[in-house]
Order: structure tokens, then C-alpha cells, then sequence
């Protein structure tokens, strides 16, 4: 159903190895303390040689060329290099912008790009953070959006990330509905302590991801990015950016409860997501609100897929209306009659019922295809 790298996406997913200690090698002391800066920005501890490390009497790597997760090669240091075991993750780095012969130096080493500070400087940051924080294949990104007023977007939002933490997934669902009744709420937890949205949008540039889960409350086994109770509805496209590519960055599965006008910063967070799943009631009207939403949508995500809530009076059954909408059919709930009253109770949506089982199928099928298993 989804397209995706393969493999686990569990918590340790894809984690690189070596410590998370990138290798600088040069010996340019104005380049090897832009390089350390870097590092400390990005929250990483390198080891520094002037040349490759050396090897231990039983041949393996010392500090290492053969285990760092990330080797940054100054300029001044690349014929030092050469010869060294062909490797991922080397990097070549300077300054001289005007020095054509830096990609024959780069072939010579094996890099994987040449990065020229201080217009690189964010990118090398970046690829700093990720080795430190053991990042690896991206979060499987979920969002799901409404066809109109009442279509039960955030019951299916909730009850997909609930399903795929009892699954054993790294779920973090994140409400970027400020104008919605919040998803703490939904699943009992307004008051348990954690982040909220507002504390968050002054964010630029990149966001911890470790530190971002560890803030935010923890229900039911997941992470919850929601609203406060407060009256900041506005978040900056920026901020939506770095805080929802922090959330995926550790692997498992990200959730996003979507609001149906689609603005900047809702733009950004579809950009990022690998499927929006369209929530349409089985009705005429709400086929009719929901094209609306499907062509704002489209605009900005890769794959949108309808799911139909309900069989529509009017004759039309779930292939029907995907039809009229011009959407792939993701699969059809059917209503349960007694969902309503057991969340007012304090039940979380998916605990158990039809709706459990619609999102345990998803989960099966898009986790499989992620991981390249037949669905």
C-alpha cells in the first residue's frame, strides 16, 4: 500500500553504527574548529586525526575509519587519505569555492559529497545530528484528514496510532488540528504532563528528535503532540517542518491528525508524509465537501487514498465513491454503534470493535509493503 525503504521500523530501526561519534581528519586548525563547533551544535563528540587511524595488533580499526558512522575529511587531509578502504559516510570538506580540482580529490577518497563551508554549514549539522541521534530509515508517516465537517478524522487518527503502539511500533501522533478538540483529550490525558504545541513554535531549523520525544506526554504506550488549552492556534510553516521531520527521524510510525483547510504550514506537513488517508462518510454531500479537500490535498501530497466511513443510503458502496473522487480506496469502517459511548467513558478510539480491526488490516498491509512484503 505504502512505499518505503525495507526493513524493521522499530525503535532501534536502521540505527548507525560506531557510537555516534563522527571522525574528523585534518590538520587546518581554522577548519578543524569550525568542524568541532559543528559537532557541538548537532550534539556530537568526534574523535580528531591528522591522517587514518591506525590499527590494533589484531587488526581492527582503532578509533576509526572502519566504525565511525561518519568521517569529515578536511581538504588539507585528502591525499593523506588516499589509499584507505573504501567506506560510506566520507565526506570531503573545505572552503575554497573556486577550486575545480576538489572533485577529482574527492573520487581519489571515495567521498560521498564535498561540502564547502559556510554555505554547507546546516547541511553538515544535519548530518552530524543524524549519526549522533543513530538515525536511521524514517518514520512510516500517516495523515489523516477529513472530507467534511464530522467525517471521524481524529477517531481514525487516534485509533490508528493507538493500534500501532499496541503493535510494538515507535508511534508518536501529532494533532496539527488547532482548531480541533485536541487528541490528549480524546485520549484522556489533557492533564499529563508533557509539551505542548506552543512550546514549539519558535522552532527553526532542526529539532532534536530524541529530545522531542522524551517531552512530549506519553498515553497509552505513544507520544502526543497536541494544543493546549490556550489561545495560540498558529503555528509557523517552520516550525510544523522541523518539529513533524524530528518526529519521523527515529523510525516506527508517525500519525498526523490533519485539519481540512489546507495553509502553508499544513502544506509543509503533507510534504512530508508518505500517505493521507481521506475520511468520507457514506453520503452524497459529504463525496461532494470531500473532492473539494481531495484537490487541496493532491497539491502537496504523494498518495492520497479515501476511506469510505459507513455504507452511503444512496446506493453507492466504498469502490463507488473512491470513483467519484478520483481516489484510490484504502478500505471502508463500518460504524460502531457503541463507539461513541464508550469514549465518552474514557475508552480510547481502537481499544477494541471494528474499528480495531480496520486499523490492525492497515497497519498489516502498509508496514508490509514498506518493508517490500507482498500485502
Amino acid at each position: 500500500m505504502v512505499a518505503g525503504g525495507g526493513g524493521s521500523r522499530g525503535r532501534a530501526a536502521g540505527a548507525v553504527p560506531g557510537g555516534g561519534r563522527p571522525l574528523i581528519i585534518t590538520e587546518d586548525p581554522l577548519l578543524l574548529d569550525d568542524l568541532l563547533r559543528l559537532c557541538a551544535a548537532a550534539g556530537a563528540e568526534p574523535h580528531v586525526h591528522h591522517a587514518v587511524p591506525g590499527r590494533t595488533a589484531d587488526g581492527a580499526g582503532a578509533t576509526g575509519w572502519d566504525s565511525a558512522p561518519l568521517v569529515l575529511v578536511g581538504d588539507d587531509a585528502a591525499r593523506r587519505v588516499r589509499g584507505a578502504p573504501r567506506r560510506d559516510g566520507v565526506l570531503l570538506v573545505g572552503r575554497d569555492l573556486d577550486d575545480p580540482s576538489v572533485w577529482q580529490r574527492a573520487v581519489e577518497i571515495g567521498a560521498q559529497e564535498v561540502l564547502r563551508l559556510p554555505d554547507a554549514e546546516s547541511t553538515l549539522v544535519d548530518r552530524i545530528a543524524d549519526v549522533a541521534e543513530g538515525a536511521g530509515r524514517p518514520a512510516l508517516a500517516v495523515g489523516v484528514i477529513g472530507g467534511s465537517g464530522g467525517a471521524g478524522a481524529s477517531t481514525l487518527a487516534c485509533a490508528l496510532a493507538l493500534r500501532a503502539a499496541k503493535g510494538g511500533e515507535r508511534t508518536i501522533l501529532i494533532d496539527a488540528d488547532p482548531l480541533g478538540g485536541g487528541m490528549d483529550v480524546l485520549l484522556g490525558g489533557e492533564s499529563a504532563e508533557g509539551l505542548r504545541w506552543p512550546d514549539f513554535a519558535a522552532s527553526r531549523g532542526r529539532v532534536g528528535a530524541g529530545a522531542l520525544e522524551e517531552s512530549l506526554p506519553e498515553l497509552h504506550a505513544l507520544r502526543v503532540l497536541s494544543w493546549d488549552r490556550g489561545e495560540r492556534v498558529v503555528v509557523p510553516p517552520a516550525a510544523m517542518r522541523s518539529v513533524v521531520a524530528a518526529a519521523r527521524r527515529r523510525g516506527g510510525v508517525v500519525v498526523v491528525d490533519l485539519p481540512r483547510r489546507v495553509d502553508e504550514a499544513v502544506a509543509e506537513v503533507l510534504a512530508q508524509l508518505d500517505l493521507v488517508l481521506l475520511v468520507v462518510p457514506g453520503e452524497l454531500r459529504s463525496v461532494a465537501a470531500a473532492g473539494r479537500v481531495a484537490a487541496g490535498v493532491r497539491m502537496a501530497a504523494r498518495d492520497v487514498r479515501v476511506v469510505v466511513r459507513g455504507r452511503c443510503p444512496e446506493g453507492l458502496d466504498a469502490e463507488a465513491v473512491a470513483g467519484l473522487l478520483g481516489v484510490p480506496l484504502a478500505g471502508e469502517v463500518p460504524v460502531e454503534v457503541g463507539l461513541p459511548g464508550r469514549v465518552a467513558e474514557g475508552e480510547p478510539p481502537g481499544a477494541r470493535g471494528t474499528l480495531a480491526r480496520f486499523c490492525d488490516g492497515f497497519w498489516r498491509r502498509a508496514l508490509g509493503s514498506a518493508q517490500g512484503v507482498p500485502a
